[in-house]
């Protein structure tokens, strides 16, 4: 078995762990071995955390890293790593840095020249494409949508002529607005909605946006949200050059001027 790098004199490592997003069995052994190791594992919910390390009987010392406490704390775990400690980020489910603020821990750790490891694992985005059953040669991650809806509506006008496979993340209470501005916006496109992934009420709803609104009209979901939605498709695109040329040629002579 591999050991973990060991820090050199002067500066400690960071690794990136990642955790379940559900089911505790998807940890991996490395993952394990990691999280018993370090010196300090900076956690986006300690209470969170410590319930998945005591699950696998591990103890080690907590601090947390979230939203809100990101540009206090890394101060304090950069001093920790600068003075030789190895430090494992975790997230509250997946991978650390996707849609959380651990990239700026990993910024400042690479400023100040410390390894920073990654341990893969579990990540809801890439969990949800891969049952997606839709292209995956090449998509695009957003994240969580802005929930002011003006600002949302501008954002998926954008990615209106977007090719490639569309990706966010919504939570239960805007998934039917949401909805209806992805119908309004790019249409009735192909796409699939997961939910609770890897947990006891996992569930995968395909088909058009439309056909979605319907399953979902007179039920009040619960849990963590991934759209999967289909890019603009090359028959989308012939279609809206078509129409345009035969709006242009409609056009009278004083239209035109």
């Amino acid at each position: 078995m591999m050991k973990s790098p060991s820090p050199n004199s002067e500066k400690g490592i960071l690794y990136i762990v990642s955790t379940p997003i559900g089911n505790r069995e998807d940890i991996t052994l490395r993952a394990l071995r990691i999280l018993k190791e370090v010196d300090l594992i900076a956690a986006e919910d300690t209470r969170h955390t410590l319930l998945l390390l005591r699950h696998f009987g591990i103890q080690a010392p907590l601090t947390s890293y979230f939203e809100g406490n990101e540009f206090k704390k890394k101060e304090f775990i950069l001093s920790k790593l600068k003075q030789g400690d190895r430090v494992a980020l975790v997230s509250d489910a997946g991978t650390p840095g996707i849609s959380d603020p651990g990239f700026r821990l990993i910024q400042i750790a690479i400023e100040n020249q410390i390894p920073v490891v990654p341990i893969p694992g579990p990540s809801a985005v890439i969990t949800a494409l891969s049952v997606s059953g839709l292209p995956t040669d090449a998509f695009l991650f957003k994240g969580f949508l802005p929930h002011k809806s003006k600002k949302k509506r501008e954002l998926l006008q954008k990615l209106e002529e977007a090719k490639e496979t569309l990706i966010f993340y919504e939570s239960p209470h805007r998934l039917s607005e949401t909805l209806n501005d992805i119908f309004d916006l790019l249409g009735d496109r192909e796409m699939v909605l997961t939910r609770e992934l890897t947990k006891v009420y996992e569930e995968v709803l395909r088909g058009k946006v439309s056909e979605i609104q319907t399953l979902i009209r007179d039920r009040k979901l619960k849990g963590e949200m991934t759209l999967v939605i289909s890019g603009k498709t090359r028959q989308e695109r012939f279609k809206n050059r078509k129409n345009e040329k035969f709006q242009s040629s409609n056009t009278t002579p004083s239209e035109k001027i």
